[in-house]
């Protein structure tokens, strides 16, 4: 087992919740920097700052100097103009943060100052739309944004209207749209993860447990193939969060929140294709976050309900999971960073 160093986005105003950022190996972790509800962590190209998301009604972004031991020196925050900012994303540029509020809809962007430190927004976007699910849908649920791997093109995925946009990024910072994919109704997309290739790339919908399968070229999306996170005859509700692709690009893996496992699928020899085939116990409940360490050797999971941090091994020939070690103890753990 590699001893990598992780940071750890948490909540902290939830029953049980922490202080803010953690800070170490799966071994041992400390509070880097004490923030409201860092629910989501991102660390610039050059490694010398990180940026979290304080998931607050009042949502705000805040932005972090990483010093040589670790620990965070707060430089500035400012805020994303919506509520309950839950993913963020720095563009290929290094020169804007973009950020998901879950709540109100929107998406915020920041330009980045050459200090790291964060300026105020060139754009609050807001979204429009809903779907048929009354209770999770009523209106747009902004809930991810990422870019493909060329750089050309953001999308942001909205769980409310059941959308992905596809937009393009000017050097204003202004998200400029070029296309939208609508998915089934009801499917509640949430997370968007492209294939290495950039020709496919893959969408796991929180309400309906399913993860689709996308063509991808020139900012277009198309539906390839719908299958489902959970194996057959799975029962009670379940309700998947993040996804991760290989870097090879032959595997893919999913989180089920109520199931409490990983879902791992094959992609097939172009990527356009997905089967199940393994889903293991997540190490705990609640699994909201998954990510990879540096090497791709290991695959660490937040399990936020339990508070604690798993870690499995990831057979490179297979892809199948396996679990090492005991899990580590964190509060409310929903987002594991490698350092």
């Amino acid at each position: 087992m590699t001893s990598e160093q992780i940071y750890v986005g948490s909540y902290t105003l939830r029953d049980g919740g922490g202080e803010g950022i953690g800070f170490g190996t799966t071994e041992e972790l400390q509070v880097a920097a004490a923030t409201a509800n860092p629910s989501f962590l991102t660390i610039s190209a050059d490694g010398r700052y990180l940026y979290a998301t304080n998931e607050l009604p009042s949502g705000r972004v805040s932005a972090f100097a990483i010093a040589d031991s670790g620990v965070l020196e707060f430089l500035n925050h400012q805020p994303t103009g919506g509520a309950d900012p839950c993913h963020l994303e720095i563009d290929p540029s290094g020169k804007f943060l973009l950020s998901a509020n879950y709540s109100s809809g929107s998406i915020a962007v920041h330009p980045i100052k050459e200090d790291g430190s964060l300026g105020d927004p060139s754009q609050i976007l807001q979204r429009e739309g809903s779907g048929p699910n009354e209770e999770r849908q009523e209106g747009p649920h902004a809930h991810h944004v990422t870019f493909d791997p060329s750089g050309s093109f953001a999308f942001d995925i909205d769980l409310g209207s059941d959308s992905v946009y596809v937009s393009t990024l000017s050097k204003e910072g202004r998200l400029e749209e070029v296309s939208r994919l609508q998915t089934h109704p009801g499917a509640g997309p949430r997370h968007l993860v492209f294939h290495p290739g950039g020709h496919a790339a893959y969408l796991i919908n929180e309400l309906d447990s399913t993860l689709i399968v996308l063509s991808h070229a020139e900012g277009k999306l198309a539906i390839a193939e719908t299958v489902s996170t959970r194996p057959d005859g799975a029962e009670g509700d379940n309700f998947p969060a993040e996804v991760l692709v290989s870097a090879d690009g032959r595997f893919v893996y999913g989180s089920n929140r109520g199931d409490d496992t990983i879902a791992v699928f094959e992609t097939g020899a172009e990527g356009l294709e997905a089967e199940l085939i393994q889903t293991i116990s997540s190490g705990g409940t609640w699994p909201r976050h998954l990510a990879f360490s540096k090497d791709g050797l290991q695959l660490y999971a937040g399990n936020e309900t339990s508070d604690t941090i798993a870690v499995f091994t990831v057979d490179q020939s297979s892809g199948a999971l396996t679990a090492t070690g005991t899990p580590l103890n964190w509060p409310k753990p929903v987002c594991v960073l490698p350092y």
